[in-house]
C-alpha cells in the first residue's frame, strides 16, 4: 500500500490522528542487494505502512535496516515487540502539534 506525500490519518501504531509518512517494511536501502532482489518481487519490496513521524523515528532508532527486514517486515511484528510497544504508548500520550502554512 503506497501513500501520497502529505497523507493524514490514524497511525496504526500509536492511534493518533496525524500527518503520516510511508515506512517500507523492507528498508529501501536493502532493495538493491542480490539477496532481496532474488527473493522478492518489486511489489513486495515496495510494501509498507503509513505511520506517524515519531513512531517511524522510534523504529529506525532502535533497529538497523537488516534487522528490520529480517524480523520486522510486517505490521504485526512491529506491534508485538515489547520495546516498540512502550515507545508507541509513549507517542500516543504526546500532544499532536498542528503545523500552519
Amino acid at each position: 500500500m503506497t501513500s501520497p506525500r502529505g497523507k493524514h490519518g490514524r497511525c496504526p501504531l500509536c492511534g493518533r490522528e496525524v500527518a503520516l509518512t510511508f515506512h517500507h517494511l523492507i528498508p529501501r536501502k536493502l532493495h538493491r542487494r542480490d539477496f532481496y532482489r532474488k527473493r522478492f518481487r518489486k511489489e513486495e519490496l515496495n510494501q509498507g505502512i503509513d505511520i506517524c513521524r515519531p513512531c517511524h523515528n522510534g523504529i529506525h532508532d532502535r533497529f538497523d535496516e537488516s534487522t528490520l527486514a529480517e524480523r520486522f517486515a510486517s505490521l504485526s511484528s512491529l506491534l508485538e515487540h515489547p520495546d516498540l510497544q512502550r515507545h508507541f504508548r509513549w507517542v500516543a500520550r504526546q500532544k499532536v502539534r498542528v503545523r500552519h502554512s
